[in-house]
């Protein structure tokens, strides 16, 4: 069994806009899908979720702000989780719901 982390890219995570019950909903399909990864007892951890700021620091020192400059979609959180290849953990990647806000979620091996 190998861990994978899996992170989630989305255009936009401000949830403002969206009245409380959608919210609420939102908050219940995360639940629900992490949850279904830890009821495989598949979730090796679980990261927190990422402040919607940021500093990019590049070669030669040069200090950016954000993480978003030069990319569309944010970074928003991620999951540990164990898998026995890249396709188990590719398979547990669908239902994120990111994915249905036009996010994407990236999967790579932690060696």
């Amino acid at each position: 069994m190998k861990d994978f982390i899996l992170l989630f890219r989305q255009p936009d995570y401000d949830h403002l806009h969206l009245s409380p019950e959608a919210m609420e909903a939102l908050k219940q399909q995360w639940q629900d899908w992490i949850g279904g990864i830890a009821a495989q007892d598949k979730l090796a951890g679980r990261g927190p979720r990422l402040s919607q700021e940021g500093k990019v620091l590049k070669a030669g020192g040069v200090i950016t702000d954000g993480p978003f400059v030069e990319i569309r979609e944010r970074l928003g959180g991620f999951i540990m989780i164990k898998a026995a290849s890249e396709e188990e953990a590719i398979t547990l990647a669908h239902g994120c719901p990111a994915l249905a806000s036009a996010g994407s979620v990236e999967i790579r091996a932690i060696s």
